[in-house]
């Protein structure tokens, strides 16, 4: 089996080997012939331009990439030891160690420091990834302020006497992964090719209702999406808009109460905040809080962040309706209690509040605890069971490695290990 059987003098090499039956060896050779081919070198390594167009990515992050896979060698090759050694040392490793690497990687221009330019570099090639994968009707949105959405989750600080501009520090990447787990899936994914597309919901809503009107943009469905199974990024379907509806409460219970799937909340509030809720279970009448810890709380801008469930307590989900007492506030909530929830629209639709809410840990979702809806969606999601296993396995090398999640936390653990 060629390079895969040859006497190497790298134990790092000889105790990956062990972790892979003869087969999964085989695959992987045959992987890196496939890419040493492309890279015309006679068989012996993968080139940087061929390396990028496998992982899909360019630019400053696909340079990081291939540098850190190649252990900073900076000979331009990738070997097949480097790419044994990447998928052997991951099944030993922790998810310390490869948040460490994730974070080395954010370190685009290699200075030791994780600055604001280095996640713009980042976040400009994960986003262009995703939208070249996507064509959905929704209205485009300005690169721009798409970008800054995910720039103002991030805690930047200037203290840093290393950093001469402002800088994240691992502790804060840390919660910055928590709160975009879109952007933690696809870097902890990177060194598998695949269609990424596959991460992003296609947005079904009717023909008479225009693009511009809906607030759930791709990017917002892909940042949301970050938080769910891959099940649940099939398809989401509009269920109701206050532009075509009204702002209506009891309208808004009669469009969605044939979906009896999870459901997606989107508010746009007079102050241009846009948030929600994720749903878990279907909106119906409780005198109390109700749902499970699949339930999540969202901000989509100006900034993006996602909270979910602490384990503080179990006041998920609220659906009020028709009561008199007081202290059963009628409308639809996330979080908190009564009176003072992380979430809550009251049943007139015509106003609500935001508060702390340690049911979520999130904070004030707007610029102000009052709300006033300005626009109110929500999106039925479309469950999709795994039907094809078989299939999926059955595939050439490629497509095969195309379904391997962790060949960049493999990567990880081997730069790591030196």
């Amino acid at each position: 089996m060629g390079n895969s059987q040859s006497n190497s003098t790298n134990p790092r090499f000889d105790l990956a080997k062990r972790a892979f039956t003869e087969r999964k060896l085989e695959d992987l050779k045959s992987l890196f012939d496939s890419l040493a081919a492309q890279s015309q070198s006679n068989g012996k390594y993968v080139s940087p331009s061929v390396f990028k167009a496998y992982i899909g990515v360019e630019g400053p992050l696909g340079d990081r990439m291939f540098d850190l896979v190649t252990q900073k060698r900076k000979d331009q090759k990738l070997t097949f030891e480097d790419l044994v050694i990447a998928k052997g040392t991951y099944e030993k490793g922790t998810n310390a160690d490869i948040e460490e690497f994730i974070y080395q990687l954010l370190d685009v221009f290699d200075d030791g420091v994780v600055g604001r330019s280095d996640l713009e570099a980042v976040l400009t090639a994960v986003l262009r990834n995703i939208s070249s994968h996507e064509s959905h009707q929704s209205e485009p949105s300005s690169d721009r302020e798409v970008l800054d959405i995910f720039l103002n989750a991030a805690n930047l600080t200037t203290d840093d006497t290393k950093c001469a501009e402002s800088c994240m520090s691992f502790e804060e990447f840390r919660s910055w992964c928590a709160r975009l787990p879109s952007v933690r899936k696809f870097l902890g994914t990177l060194l598998s090719p695949r269609d990424s597309g596959s991460e992003v919901p296609m947005l079904v809503y009717p023909e008479n209702i225009d693009p511009a009107v809906i607030l759930l943009r791709k990017e917002y469905a892909w940042h949301i999406g970050g938080a769910l199974p891959q099940d649940e990024l099939h398809e989401w379907r509009l269920l109701y808009h206050s532009t075509v509806h009204g702002l209506s409460f009891s309208t808004f219970l009669g469009n969605i109460s044939n979906d009896k799937g999870p459901t997606l909340l989107v508010i746009k509030d007079k102050e241009g905040y846009i948030y929600g809720g994720y749903a878990s279970q279907p909106w119906e009448k409780h005198a109390d809080f109700y749902g499970d810890m699949k339930s999540f709380l969202f901000q989509l801008y100006p900034k993006a962040s996602v909270y979910r469930p602490t384990g503080a307590n179990s006041n998920l989900q609220w659906c009020a309706i028709h009561f008199s007492s007081e202290s059963i506030p009628n409308g639809i909530g996330f979080g908190g209690r009564a009176h003072h929830f992380g979430l809550f629209i009251s049943a007139n639709f015509d106003q609500g509040h935001t508060f702390t809410c340690t049911t979520f840990g999130s904070p004030s979702l707007s610029k102000t605890h009052q709300i006033y809806p300005e626009v109110i969606e929500c999106w039925g999601v479309a469950i999709k069971r795994a039907q094809d296993n078989q299939d999926r396995l059955q595939g050439t090398v490629l497509e095969r490695f195309k379904e391997d999640r962790h060949m960049l936390n493999m990567v990880g653990l081997a730069n790591s290990s030196e």
